[in-house]
């Protein structure tokens, strides 16, 4: 047996260990590859705008980095949509993520404002809307507690303590439209316990459009009709949502109190508590209202007729669901409280409402809710995407097969 000299033997074993240690690297560089590679993405925008996070030309990114993106337009400009390789893009919206899976070009598409279209600003702008209840309203920045004119009109202290005066009222509704663009109003507070039809708007009359719309950390207290988002809708609201607390002695919805017009591609989550007429997303749907591809999440207590979804039911409410934990003493349902209308391919979770039954709707447990056959099953337009992270527009609904609940692929 050949027999290495101490300071050889050191040497030699070193120079294994070393060997070992690239060998393992080069290995683990290998297994690793997908995670290191890059992506050219070129941003571009159309005249009247620019895109000002990241920035506009052509950056590298390393495969599954987010990236986020935040479109500016012009004075007299909008806008519009994002355009190109969007299909990892988590919302169409002028402020989103990007997750970079290959080589992108995206553009930022802008167009000239609509002659008649007013521009909302600050607080005072969205006050101005009650003076003109038919016109055509673009929300062009979010709006919240740091925006001029909160204090004297949206904050706790703004009216006496009532805080908001809702927009539009039966005798004098909105008949308008309201486009969000994306953004969001934050912040609302309204506390009047003795008045009816309470909301950021509070009658949205045939004709009336509220779309493209969210209303963040809202508190809103009401006698009756009363809802985060809208009071009584009878035009039609799309691509919206509301989330923060909501309270009413009846007919309290977490985005509507009540409908009797057109809700798509909507959602709400937090806490919506009152007597009788507690929905999560909707307290009462009338007949003629139409509830679909919407979802409500979050704590929705009453003492008779409560539902996780809808309270009261004599429309149509299709492909939606509800997770919220649901409660009450009377007429309570895991989606829907006391149905005379349609229900139809939409779901509740059993296990986070605590309730087994519903009148209306089809109860499932979580890890049924967030299997994507519980819904392909039902023809839902849906698809599994990687991470919660990832949007494919293409489709009305995504989710993270066995991970998440399905979310809505233009929600941000």
């Amino acid at each position: 047996m050949k027999i290495i000299p101490s300071s050889r033997r050191h040497r030699y074993v070193a120079g294994v260990i070393t060997l070992l240690i690239t060998i393992a690297l080069v290995v683990g560089m290998v297994g690793c590859a997908p995670f290191l590679l890059q992506y050219s993405f070129t941003i571009s925008s159309t005249a009247g705008g620019a895109v000002t996070t990241p920035g506009e030309g052509t950056f590298t990114y390393f495969a599954g980095t987010v990236v986020g993106l935040v479109a500016e337009a012009e004075e007299g400009y909008y806008f519009v949509n994002w355009t190109g390789d969007i299909a990892t893009i988590s919302c169409r919206c002028r402020s989103t993520t990007i997750t970079m899976s290959g080589d992108y070009a995206i553009t930022a598409d802008f167009a000239p404002e609509i002659p008649g279209n007013l521009e909302i600003r600050d607080w005072n702008d969205l006050d101005d809307i009650r003076d003109n209840l038919g016109g055509n309203y673009l929300l062009m920045n979010d709006l919240d507690s740091t925006t001029a004119d909160y204090e004297e009109l949206a904050s706790p202290t703004a009216n006496a303590g009532k805080g908001w005066q809702p927009i539009g009222a039966e005798d004098g509704p909105f008949t308008g439209s309201f486009d969000g663009q994306g953004y969001e109003i934050r912040d609302l507070f309204i506390n009047r316990p003795d008045d009816a039809y309470v909301g950021l708007f509070g009658w949205v009359s045939e004709g009336g459009v509220i779309k493209n719309l969210g209303v963040v950390n809202a508190d809103v207290t009401g006698y009756g009709g009363v809802g985060g988002l809208v009071a009584w809708n009878a035009g039609i609201v799309r691509n919206s949502y509301s989330s923060g607390n909501v309270t009413s002695g009846l007919w309290v919805g977490g985005l509507m109190g009540g409908n009797a017009g057109t809700m798509s591609n909507s959602y709400f989550t937090g806490n919506v508590t009152g007597y009788g007429g507690v929905g999560g997303l909707v307290g009462f749907n009338g007949e003629g209202g139409i509830v679909s591809n919407s979802y409500s999440t979050g704590n929705f207590t009453g003492e008779e007729l409560v539902g996780g979804l809808v309270a009261g039911n004599a429309g149509i409410v299709s492909n939606s669901y509800s997770t919220g934990n649901v409660t009450g003493n009377l007429d309570v349902g895991g989606l829907v409280g006391e149905n005379h209308g349609t229900v139809s391919d939409s779901f509740w979770d059993t296990e986070t409402s605590g309730q087994a039954t519903s009148d209306g709707g089809t109860g499932k447990t979580t890890a049924e809710m967030q299997d994507i056959a519980t819904f392909s099953g039902a023809a839902w337009d849906i698809i599994a995407v990687a991470n919660p992270g990832i949007r494919n527009p293409s489709y009305t609904w995504n989710i993270v097969d066995a991970v998440t609940y399905p979310f809505l692929s233009g929600q941000s």
